[in-house]
């Protein structure tokens, strides 16, 4: 078997030399015949008898078969071999005999340009192609994304629509039942109102029908009493809970206090809350109702119910114990609101703010003496050095060891255990954060309180600096110093403008109708004149104050202004050194005013008396500037003021001023009498006539 594959793996043979036979075209051209006789043998090999009878030998035995797959495959190799060996054979003898694959079409022969051509066209049409193949995958893609986002979106909208019925049901649910609360509220509301409106129409005559909550004197005391309740609370609530106050002795006074807390409490929620009036676009709202309405509306409503709860109840279950009083600590905004009140109609606010923030102070050592009280109690009372030793007044020994604590004082005894060691340590942090915090903010309160002196002594001292090096007198000195001194014990500023200048117009001009309208109303001057031109002129005024001595105006002096006594007294003098008082005007009067009006072309702008300040003296000034820029917007105030100027001329002229001599005692004899006619023209002529020769020498 195995010398059969050598033949067969041993490849096709050399072809034989020319004039050999070819033993293979031989065996391709036999005859019919020759096929036959094979044909016969081959029958005889298998057995068959022969012509004559006599039988062929056996054949020989295949081999044993060991594996019948080894076996199969063997036979197909060899099968494969044979095959190939047939071919090769052929290709051998025939060098052109085709292949089993089969032949390719002849491409014909093509010249340069054309084939050029050719391959541009092939080349031009796979790309169309490949474009067209492209532009159809997109499109197919696009429509299958297309179809997705519509189905995404279609199962989008398909989830909200769900969603909003869904929320639309529970929407209706919540509304009903939203309205079926406000059908009980308003029912619980309407029956409360009932029973409340005798005592609200009686308390009408003392409160009024609604309150302002920023100046009504009467609220803002009962925001003190409301306080008082909550500082009752917040102090003894604590030292309730932590101390052993709850001896059968003292429970009916503490319940009493409390009762006494929560009708307060209650007070204030049903009578004086409901009144408070409040801004509703611009204006203020004065409806009882309103007002009602919106105080159940607020947050703080909300907070007065919350802390009006009655947990007390809960004593006949746990006992007589504080911390069912913790709701009543949410009433700190109106502790709040009564400091703002406070402060506001306070002089010294300032005053406030210290005693306040003494009391935080206070309350932090109260919450530590507290703390250290129960701790004392989980370490054992007396059990070491450091927790309180049981003796004498527990809360005031837990206060004096809190107080030495926090403020860091120091000779304390020293902590034993860890618990008692990290309590210290924490008091000792939070001793140092709360103490110079409560500084700092002291420190604020004082230094917004000592603001303006401040200002004052650093004007003062910048003033008496200058003074100094430019080498002033010292009695310039001293009056200077004096007048910086009375100006701030007066007013406490320098400058009121700067005070006014910050307020808008309306407030200024509430100020000035309040101070100085009515004396303006008396000045024969502006008798008759707009009424708002005088307000104008008001807000143009301007203080000053002048010294005991000061000349106000002096005789002959351009008048550029006019004066109106706030304060103190001035006095018109004359005479020798100014020592002969004509009058004295007191506060409310006017001077100077007649001035203002003239002009400088006839001299009668010019000052006709001294005026010197009796006393310190505040006077407001308008200048004629300020006046003739207010006279253009009011033309026929301006007419009037022009007549009234002339006759107080002519009433204030030569006559005028004789006949008040008279009244003063400075004319003792007549005025002298005129020059006779003759006289007057005999001198006038010979006047002329020295005039004319003077004129030609």
């Amino acid at each position: 078997m195995f010398s059969r594959v050598k033949n067969l793996l041993a490849g096709p043979k050399p072809p034989s030399p020319p004039g050999t036979p070819d033993t293979s075209t031989a065996a391709r051209e036999k005859k019919p015949e020759d096929k036959e006789n094979e044909a016969k043998n081959v029958g005889m090999s298998k057995g068959e008898p022969g012509k004559e009878g006599q039988e062929m030998p056996p054949p020989e035995p295949r081999p044993v078969v060991i594996n019948q797959y080894s076996d199969e495959q063997l036979l197909a190799i060899v099968k494969k071999m044979r095959e190939r060996t047939v071919y090769y054979k052929e290709k051998v003898l025939d060098q052109y005999a085709s292949s089993p694959e089969i032949t390719p079409p002849v491409t014909p022969l093509l010249g340069k340009d054309r084939y050029a051509r050719v391959m541009e066209e092939r080349t031009r049409q796979a790309e169309e192609d490949r474009i067209v193949k492209e532009e159809a995958d997109k499109k197919k893609k696009e429509e299958q994304e297309q179809k997705k986002k519509e189905a995404d979106q279609k199962k989008k909208e398909t989830e909200e629509q769900k969603k909003e019925e869904m929320a639309a049901l529970a929407l209706e649910q919540q509304k009903e039942k939203k309205k079926l609360a406000e059908v009980v509220v308003a029912s619980v509301v309407a029956s409360v109102d009932a029973v409340l409106r005798p005592l609200e129409e009686a308390m009408d005559s003392v409160l009024g029908h609604t309150i302002d909550p920023f100046t009504d004197r009467v609220y803002i005391a009962w925001l003190s009493l409301v306080t008082l309740a909550f500082n009752y609370n917040i102090w003894f609530s604590t030292a309730r809970l932590c101390f052993p106050y709850h001896t059968a002795e003292a429970i009916p006074y503490w319940f009493l206090l409390d009762s006494l807390a929560d009708l307060v409490y209650l007070m204030d929620c049903l009578l004086f809350q409901p009144r408070r009036q409040f801004v509703m676009g611009g204006d203020v709202i004065k409806d009882r109702l309103l007002t009602k309405k919106n105080y159940r509306n607020t947050e703080r409503f909300k907070t007065d119910m919350m802390c009006l709860i009655p947990f007390d109840l809960l004593y006949m279950q746990f006992g007589f114990k504080s911390i069912f009083r913790a709701n009543r600590l949410l009433k700190a905004d109106t502790f709040f609101e009564f400091s703002d009140r406070l402060e506001s109609l306070m002089t010294k606010a300032y005053i406030w703010r210290v005693i306040r923030t003494i009391g935080y102070l206070l309350f932090m050592l109260h919450l530590n003496a507290c703390f250290y009280y129960v701790a004392s109690d989980y370490q054992g009372i007396g059990q070491t050095k450091w927790v309180y030793s049981g003796k004498g007044s527990a809360y005031l020994r837990c206060y004096y060891h809190a107080v030495r604590s926090l403020i860091n004082i120091g000779g304390l005894s020293e902590p034993q255990t860890v618990f008692e060691i990290t309590f210290q340590m924490l008091n000792f942090f939070i001793g140092v954060f709360v103490f110079s915090s409560l500084i700092g903010q002291m420190r604020d309160v004082i230094g917004a309180a000592t603001t303006g002196q401040t200002y004052f002594r650093t004007s003062m001292d910048n003033t008496v600096s200058y003074m100094v090096n430019n080498h002033i007198p010292a009695l310039v000195q001293n009056r200077i110093r004096t007048w910086y001194t009375y100006t701030w014990d007066a007013q406490g500023m320098l400058d009121e403008s700067e005070l006014l200048d910050k307020m808008p117009l309306v407030m200024r001009t509430a100020i000035a109708v309040d101070i100085n309208l009515a004396t303006f109303q008396k000045i024969a001057l502006f008798q008759g004149c707009d009424q708002q031109m005088l307000l104008d002129m008001l807000l143009r005024l301007k203080s000053i104050i002048y010294l005991p001595g000061d000349f106000v105006v002096k005789k002959g002096d351009i008048g550029k202004e006019m004066y109106i006594i706030k304060s103190g007294a001035v006095q018109v003098v004359g005479g020798p050194d100014n020592s002969i008082v004509f009058v004295t005007l007191k506060a409310g009067c006017v001077f100077g005013e007649i001035s203002l009006l003239q002009s400088s072309k006839d001299g009668g702008n010019r000052r006709t008396a001294n005026v010197k300040a009796h006393g310190f003296v505040n006077l407001f000034v308008l200048e004629k500037k300020d006046l003739f820029d207010i006279l253009v917007h009011y033309p026929e105030s301006q007419k009037v003021l022009a007549r009234k100027g002339k006759k107080l001329m002519k009433a204030k002229g030569p006559a005028a001023k004789i006949e008040e001599q008279k009244k003063t005692g400075l004319a003792l004899f007549a005025p002298k009498p005129p020059t006779p006619k003759l006289l007057r023209a005999f001198g006038g002529n010979f006047n002329k006539l020295l005039k004319l020769k003077n004129a030609a020498s």
